[in-house]
């Protein structure tokens, strides 16, 4: 069997995720940031998942996903149900979970082709 690395060109992938960063491509970001297949949004206002609101999902939703993957930093802490029923009843799917988590879920459906647009809070 012959191996090969695969380095995907055509879309932006997060290639590490640490405790207080996230690598993407080859740019550690130390901030939280929005990111889909064709663009990332740094410096992204929000810095633990209490306060994801009405105006901080903004620059998610002018994105158009069809799902949205939420890193909620370190371990698992879910929004309010107000923001939940912000993106389910736009018809958009989201999934939460720990940063790591996120990261390998967004690599897979982005290299599928798929509308996903990652947000990842950090400290």
């Amino acid at each position: 069997m012959q191996l090969s690395l695969n380095r995907p060109g055509e879309y932006l992938y997060v290639r590490k995720v640490g405790a207080s960063s996230v690598t993407v491509v080859d740019r550690d970001l130390a901030r939280s940031f929005v990111l889909a297949p064709d663009r990332a949004i740094e410096d992204w206002d929000v810095r633990e998942v209490a306060a994801l609101d009405v105006t901080s999902a903004a620059p998610i939703l002018a994105l158009n996903p069809a799902v949205v993957i939420l890193g909620s930093g370190p371990r698992l802490v879910f929004p309010s149900q107000a923001v939940l029923a912000l993106f389910l009843q736009r018809g958009i799917g989201i999934e939460v979970m720990d940063n790591a988590a996120a990261a390998r879920t967004y690599n897979v459906l982005a290299s599928e082709g798929r509308r996903v647009v990652a947000a990842f809070v950090l400290p």
